[in-house]
């Protein structure tokens, strides 16, 4: 098993595309968490700028609720990044199989899914700034998880 992201409801097609490139440039699978603020598809992600599409494994959960039962069936941690994060990134110990999830643009997730997280995490930042922008806290993620667990290509 490999780390992947998964997306919680995603606002702005042109970050799912971002994170669609960065699965594709390392080679782990994208799950997008509908609804979306976008129609989910290949031509949406075209539009986006996403011409890594035919190059990333990605799937489509209609509800959390199916998306959490297939990562359940299958012994996966989701871990879940958050602003309200207790936990810093970089004190975390990932495992290969980790879901990183992110939530939606606009409100994060809701209280029912940080309540299913395994895991809570933050990105340290400097004090007075109030976030990163999702694809770019999905990179930093990922490589972090792909670092620790020995998945980064060579």
């Amino acid at each position: 098993m490999a780390v992947r992201i998964a997306l919680y409801c995603p606002d702005i097609a042109q970050n799912a595309g971002t994170i669609l490139r960065i699965g594709a440039c390392f080679g782990i699978e994208v799950h997008i968490i509908e609804p979306a603020g976008f129609p989910v598809g290949d031509a949406g992600f075209r539009r986006a700028g996403m011409d890594y599409i035919d190059q990333v494994t990605w799937r489509r959960h209609a509800s959390f609720a199916a998306f959490d039962a297939e990562r359940r069936a299958e012994g996966r941690r989701v871990v879940l990044f958050t602003t309200q994060g207790a936990e810093p990134l970089f004190g975390f110990r990932f495992q290969p199989d980790d879901v990183l999830l992110f939530g939606r643009e606009s409100a994060g997730v809701p209280e029912s899914v940080h309540a299913v997280a395994d895991a809570r995490l933050r990105i340290p930042m400097r004090a007075g700034v109030r976030s990163l922008n999702v694809a770019v806290s999905a990179g930093i993620a990922l490589a972090e998880a792909l670092r620790q667990t020995g998945g980064l290509p060579d």
